[in-house]
């Protein structure tokens, strides 16, 4: 098998020529801009929100896959006390505005890796030295997103929440398919926990929420789920998405309606009001000194007539 790579000033490239697959990233934020299928006429369908599209939009949600990290979601007025010192910035981190060198890129196993030096962390945004690797593979004609976070620090333990922000691209006739079993809602209004969690059991279908609540984002958490493979639809459209959230805890589904839904894999949940320390937040990642933390999932995208 021989994938292609192409890389721009800005923006990389990567395509599986066999299976008709192609993702382009951004470097600022190491951001997904174009997840891609080849149709037998050698015209590419798009599956992400304003898929391919690098101008920022008169109005409305600009991305396409934010990368979420080293926190995701919001803090309690942009800072969060971390022992004797404080983590600080905007939504999901500052992986959204940080300018990634060059990934490394292999064309044998068709991956490309950006990284974060632990010395290249801003100390005004998360105090404590810890490298990431962000790989995006093609595999057997899907994309598997793995993240990789090293504890550099010397005598402390680390934390950290991270995942991705993906919106895709759908008509008023999607429909999110979710697996059975026993599910969590976190509550966060004002996009922040309360404290209070709802707990159901799903017998698996579409998924039981109405879309006009979609807006306020749900929260959702997975570890009464065992087989957490989830499928979003769109027969219009004739766009299908099957996820692999096999080692994923959490997941967000928001969407203002504007022609996407995002369905976001998350190891963690945002801030609660009134706000914990950030080691003490609810669903944080520990890094022991000098540990390794490695988490995945995948997603494959398909034309219906393919299902």
């Amino acid at each position: 098998m021989q994938f292609i790579f192409q890389a721009g000033r800005d923006l990389d490239i990567l395509e599986d020529p066999e299976r008709g697959l192609r993702i382009m990233v951004s470097r600022m934020g190491a951001e997904l801009i174009s997840i891609a299928r080849r149709h037998s006429n050698g015209s590419w369908m798009g599956f992400l929100w304003r898929d391919g599209m690098v101008a920022a939009p008169a109005a409305g949600w600009g991305s396409h896959a934010t990368v979420m990290g080293y926190y995701l979601h919001r803090l309690w007025n942009q800072e969060s006390q971390y022992g004797h010192e404080v983590v600080r910035g905007g939504n999901h981190g500052f992986l959204r505005n940080f300018l990634f060198e060059p990934p490394r890129v292999d064309l044998e196993s068709g991956s490309l890796t950006y990284e974060v030096p632990g010395e290249r962390v801003p100390r005004d945004q998360y105090p404590r030295r810890v490298a990431m690797q962000l790989e995006y593979r093609l595999k057997q004609g899907m994309l598997q997103v793995t993240f990789r976070f090293k504890n550099e620090e010397s005598h402390r333990k680390a934390h950290v929440s991270f995942g991705l922000h993906p919106g895709f691209a759908v008509s008023n006739a999607m429909r999110l398919l979710l697996p059975p079993g026993w599910y969590r809602r976190y509550m966060a209004p004002n996009n922040f926990l309360n404290g209070e969690v709802r707990e159901f059991e799903f017998e698996g279908g579409v998924m039981p929420w109405p879309k006009q609540e979609l807006p306020g984002s749900f929260l959702i958490g997975l570890e009464g789920v065992v087989d957490r493979r989830i499928v979003l639809e769109d027969r219009e459209e004739g766009r299908r998405v099957d996820f692999d959230f096999s080692e994923v805890p959490f997941f967000t589904l928001w969407s203002d309606f504007s022609g996407f839904i995002a369905i976001e894999p998350c190891w963690g949940l945002p801030d609660s009001e009134p706000p914990v320390p950030f080691d003490q937040k609810l669903g944080i990642q520990t890094l022991e000194v000098g540990g390794e933390l490695i988490r995945s999932f995948s997603l494959c995208p398909k034309m219906m007539e393919e299902t």
